[in-house]
């Protein structure tokens, strides 16, 4: 396959990613909601930040088919700043909500959507996740390996929605969905602090301590 090929390919997996994170947002913001579940909810918002950094991605990769890129521009530096503050407010806002569910002793009235998204979500995060890497490696992107990376983030956060879930479901202690929000509320801080690295750094670079470890 010619670099044509693979920037086509990595194209299709970000219009992919950004799909499936606004059906996912909608639908777990909606049942987050309805249910009263702090951890589906937190994890719907979580995606429709996602979906903000995958249109960098998207524009970045546009780019890559015209030229040569050793740096973000304009555009994907203000989306990387936005999708940081946004995981920032998200962080602070299931902390809170957490702290909250606990003085009131307040329980989602089911949390078996929250199994069945996580569920499709981990399958999802891991078949994109070994895409991105497969097609970063190819072209030699940082940034495309780094977004890869990131979706193995999400990929954490629907095995932990599916943890706490299933814990509630099969204990009823209201406890399990809080500490699913501040899981989520945890990822949602490194994502965000992740985020401003990458805006701040002159060349495309990972910069994510995650990245480094893998």
């Amino acid at each position: 396959m010619e670099q044509k090929e693979y920037l086509k390919y990595a194209f299709i997996l970000s219009a992919i990613t950004i799909i499936y994170n606004i059906a996912e947002g909608i639908i777990s913001v909606y049942f987050g909601h309805s249910d009263d579940s702090l951890a589906l909810l937190g994890f719907g918002v979580d995606s429709f930040t996602e979906v903000i950094s995958g249109i960098g991605i998207a524009h970045l990769v546009l780019r890559m088919k015209r030229n040569q890129v050793d740096s973000w521009d304009k555009f994907e530096r203000t989306a990387l700043k936005i999708t940081g503050t946004a995981f920032y407010i998200l962080c602070v806002g299931l902390i809170v909500g957490s702290i909250l569910n606990l003085i009131n002793d307040s329980k989602p009235s089911t949390t078996v959507v929250g199994i069945i998204i996580s569920s499709i979500s981990i399958i999802t995060m891991y078949i994109l996740m070994k895409a991105k890497l497969r097609v970063g490696e190819k072209l030699n992107s940082e940034a495309i390996i780094s977004d890869a990376n990131c979706t193995k983030i999400c990929y954490y956060l629907s095995v932990i929605l599916l943890a706490s879930s299933i814990l509630y479901e099969i204990f009823g202690i209201g406890s399990f969905d809080t500490l699913g929000s501040l899981g989520i509320a945890y990822f949602s801080f490194t994502e965000g602090k992740e985020a401003f690295e990458k805006a701040k750094g002159k060349d495309l670079s990972c910069g994510c301590n995650h990245c480094a470890n893998d």
